[in-house]
């Protein structure tokens, strides 16, 4: 694939991210300013489909990604930018309230899960335990069928399924789409997630659940941002 057409798949993530919405090529052209015809768009967009990136809904005229697409907009697209000055800044002043590590991780699941409007999850440090939070968050999508709910509300009732899911992070973002998940009950769903320790050493993991069809780069950036918090409010309490 050559630069547009990365651009063009850029473009229809954000922008069925934003609006649930399959993406035509008009609104491609509209909105983000590539400097070429919605027909060039349409040429693009075939390009994208036949590599398996794209495809379209029943009879939609616009397309929306696949797993394999939201893939390569993590690989090679997506970035974990800082959060903003405003925003640390509510984290860690929300954080550092807690009166101990079960109230610090509690307080973090509940934010996450509120930041991101997914499921929190994050693995205490000293127990096999994961806490969570946010499951009411699965059922906003008009798109998630409620059929597809059940599975996966059922996996996370689960703490073995849970401990797995947190298992193999380490002190970087990892992002795991569809069926790239361990659990077959969690199989629609995409995990961003990250370890989080004290002087360099993983002790623990925090991350996000939802559709595929999430905010792949704010949840990084902000998985990121609680990590790194979390590991220097332990490292400064030990």
């Amino acid at each position: 694939m050559h630069e547009r057409q990365l651009e063009i798949l850029r473009a229809i993530v954000e922008e069925y991210v934003a609006t649930e919405e399959p993406v035509g090529s008009k609104v491609i052209a509209e909105r983000h300013k590539l400097g070429v015809s919605p027909a060039t768009i349409r040429n693009d967009m075939a390009v994208l489909e036949d590599a398996g990136l794209i495809t379209h809904p029943h009879t939609s005229a616009g397309r929306i990604p696949t797993n394999k697409g939201y893939r390569i907009f993590v690989d090679k697209l997506a970035e974990v930018k800082p959060l903003s000055t405003p925003e640390r800044r509510a984290i860690e002043t929300f954080l550092s309230d807690s009166h101990d590590l079960d109230d610090l991780l509690g307080r973090t699941v509940k934010m996450l899960s509120q930041i991101t409007k997914q499921v929190a999850v994050i693995q205490h440090p000293e127990t096999d335990r994961v806490v969570l939070a946010g499951t009411s968050n699965l059922a906003r999508s008009r798109h998630e069928a409620a059929v597809d709910l059940h599975p996966i509300l059922e996996a996370l009732e689960e703490q073995v399924v849970l401990i797995r899911l947190l298992s193999d992070v380490g002190d970087v973002i990892n992002v795991k789409i569809g069926e790239e998940q361990p659990d077959v009950g969690l199989r629609k769903t995409s995990l961003v997630s990250m370890g989080y320790g004290d002087g360099g050493h993983g002790i623990g993991a925090v991350g996000i659940l939802g559709p595929t069809r999430m905010d792949y780069a704010g949840s990084m950036a902000a998985v990121n941002a609680v990590a790194r918090y979390i590991g220097r409010y332990i490292g400064e309490n030990n």
